[in-house]
């Protein structure tokens, strides 16, 4: 009974300890070895983990030029997981293709790292099911972060095109895009300009649009 009531004792001090340091029970906290650009890390258990909801500009890598703010999100990314352990918290799907785990992750302090990637214009919004916990959450970030005009949102300025929006993915494609003409009439949306696909909670179908960023 007395060792019993001990260990009840102890999961009690790490409920609480994990709770004061930010961390949720659905969470378990890592130490992060690499930063490879501004929505996947390496961890000292060798996992990759790779950001749910989001997706960062690409920085320089085989034959691909780095996008605008590629390095500047990895460098923001690198400012907030450095300090400590971090708390990563798993939704449906576990593992992406490559074989990363999908996750996302919350710093000592409790702030949710995936937020503040869109808050500060250096990643937009991902949606992929079925991770889909805290999609509200991360698409506001987006909203606010485009609202600032921070990061990639600065200096946006583009003319109206026509871009047809798929609503099952919630990807959106150039009307000429030969993956727009297989989209369904019923899950089809249309879009005047990446802008608003955007702010609707849309991300490019890189298959037809690889410069989507609109700069003076």
């Amino acid at each position: 009974m007395i060792r019993k009531n001990c260990v009840y004792f102890l999961m009690l001090v790490m409920f609480l300890f994990l709770a004061a340091a930010g961390y949720s029970s659905a969470q378990m906290r890592y130490t992060v070895k690499w930063v490879n650009d501004g929505d996947t890390i390496v961890l000292t258990n060798r996992w990759r983990v790779r950001y749910i909801g989001i997706d960062a500009p690409e920085i320089d890598h085989q034959n691909q030029k780095a996008q605008p703010y590629g390095y500047e999100a990895r460098s923001f990314n690198k400012k907030l997981v450095s300090p400590g352990k971090i708390g990563l918290e798993f939704d449906r799907e576990r593992h992406d293709r490559y074989g990363r785990l999908l996750a996302y992750i919350f710093l000592a302090d409790g702030s949710f790292l995936n937020a503040r990637m869109l808050e500060n214009g250096l990643a937009y919004y991902l949606y992929r099911s079925p991770n889909v916990k805290y999609d509200k959450r991360l698409l506001k970030a987006q909203r606010d972060g485009m609202r600032a005009q921070k990061g990639l949102w600065r200096n946006w300025k583009e003319k109206k095109g026509s871009y047809i929006g798929n609503q099952r993915s919630r990807r959106f494609h150039l009307v000429t895009c030969p993956n727009a003409k297989k989209i369904k009439w019923k899950n089809r949306t249309r879009f005047s300009t990446k802008w608003d696909a955007f702010h609707a909670g849309y991300a490019p179908a890189n298959q037809c649009i690889k410069e989507f960023w609109s700069y003076e």
